[in-house]
């Protein structure tokens, strides 16, 4: 700067004794005037922020709010908004007409690439468990706020004798062994009901807080409930238990368990992050126009995940886990569940979107629910209390699984399962709404 009015100086010289045209110095005295200019917005807005709390009654916004560039969860694949002409893709082969075709649009979200797996859920009944045994030890401390918290910093020892009741103790025990007692493994959550709230008016907030407390622990004793005269005790046994199942897609858990496991998972998020970082969304289960969109992978109208109208490739391979024929169970490479990540994934980079597990989804079935759904991110939710009918409680699953026919594996086709039954062959998986408009939006 201060060479320019150096520069300025030398040249007004010249100009009073009529070396330099006017024409070049009109140029220069624009330029001189462009950077008062310039030099007077800065000096501007530097009073702004240094008067009046940085406001000096102009409207700038609220200073110093938090920085926010979204999270990208570990495991899990970012869906982009789009289009879905939700319904079936094929013919209804049992005239059901529960999915007539409609235009919706999905919002970006993520989506778990894998149905959730025996040791991530693993992870879920050992904070309980955990939980569980710092309470009896009086692992407490207490935050600024004045609420009691357990203190996960102390190391535990299951074998303090303080800790026995945990296990099953005199007739209860098999053989002398120490065994956790896993009826114990409850989990309290809490949430709020936003559709209560934005129906009423002037509503105390006290009627707005749903509480809700269940056992987490899947019920394995599915692989022998769901099947009449057939040998599957060893699955029961070793199932959710085995190192050899640790990648396998969890079975026996309810659609009311998977929702404490998502409400788990937020809070595990939300305890790790800073404390002057804002919050995320809450991890949830697919709603079902999300579901079938993810599973489309971008391929408008595909009756299947990777597109194909067959569920075989053109070398006569299967394409998924399920049922081939008329019972072919160890055709497709797996005789129950496969990992998580076998088979090829959709290009949405989603496995088994078709086969292995069924999954559920968060929305209530309705048998014509796509008359009744918005076109804007559609869904249906119903919060069914336990004293409701039965109809009530039903919930919807997608997918198919290893023990259907390929009809189920349809992208369109809908099903459907009481939230508080657990199946050898349901699992699900979660997903967790964008904040903005488009993760590949950088404008």
């Amino acid at each position: 700067m201060y060479n320019f009015l150096f520069v300025f100086e030398t040249k007004l010289s010249l100009r009073i004794f009529g070396f330099l045209d006017n024409l070049e110095f009109d140029k220069l005295r624009f330029k001189m005037k462009k950077l008062t200019t310039s030099l007077l917005a800065i000096f501007a807005i530097m009073f702004l922020y240094s008067c009046s709390g940085g406001e000096n009654g102009q409207l700038i916004g609220v200073l110093e709010r938090p920085a926010w560039n979204g999270i990208n969860p570990y495991g899990m694949v970012y869906i982009p908004s789009g289009t879905l002409h939700i319904g079936q893709s094929d013919q209804d082969v049992f005239q059901t007409h529960m999915q007539r075709p409609k235009s919706i649009s999905i919002h970006g979200f993520y989506m778990d690439d894998t149905e959730i797996t025996n040791n991530e859920y693993r992870q879920f009944t050992h904070y309980v468990r955990d939980s569980i045994a710092h309470t009896m030890m009086g692992d407490f401390y207490e935050d600024d706020y004045g609420n009691e918290k357990i203190d996960w910093e102390y190391e535990l020892d299951y074998t303090d004798e303080t800790l026995d009741d945990m296990y099953y103790q005199g007739d209860a025990a098999f053989s002398g062994k120490r065994e956790f007692d896993v009826s114990q493994y409850n989990y309290e959550y809490q949430w709020v009901d936003w559709r209560k709230a934005a129906s009423r008016q002037n509503v105390a907030r006290t009627q707005l807080l749903e509480k809700k407390d269940i056992n987490v622990f899947p019920d394995t004793l599915v692989w022998i409930r769901d099947f009449s005269y057939s040998y599957n005790e060893p699955m029961a046994r070793n199932y959710f238990w085995h190192p050899a199942y640790d990648d396998y897609p969890v079975v026996g858990v309810s659609w009311l368990q998977a929702q404490a496991f998502n409400h788990w998972r937020s809070k595990l998020w939300d305890d790790f992050k800073a404390e002057d970082e804002p919050n995320t969304e809450k991890f949830r289960l697919p709603f079902e126009a999300e579901w079938e969109y993810a599973a489309r992978g971008g391929r408008d109208h595909a009756p299947y995940p990777w597109g194909g109208y067959y569920v075989r490739n053109a070398k006569g391979c299967l394409l998924a886990n399920f049922k081939p024929g008329r019972g072919n169970y160890p055709e497709d490479g797996g005789y129950y569940t496969v990992k998580a990540d076998a088979y090829f994934p959709n290009d949405y980079g989603l496995y088994c979107m078709a086969g292995n597990v069924a999954e559920w989804t968060e929305n209530a079935f309705v048998d014509n629910a796509y008359t009744h759904e918005h076109d804007l991110n559609s869904a249906i939710v119903y919060n069914a209390n336990e004293d409701d009918p039965d109809v009530y409680k039903r919930k919807v699953i997608r997918g198919g699984s290893w023990k259907d026919i390929s009809y189920f594996l349809q992208t369109g086709t809908r099903h459907w399962e009481f939230q508080d039954t657990t199946k050898s062959y349901i699992g699900f998986r979660s997903a967790l709404s964008f904040l903005g408009r488009s993760i590949n939006d950088f404008n």
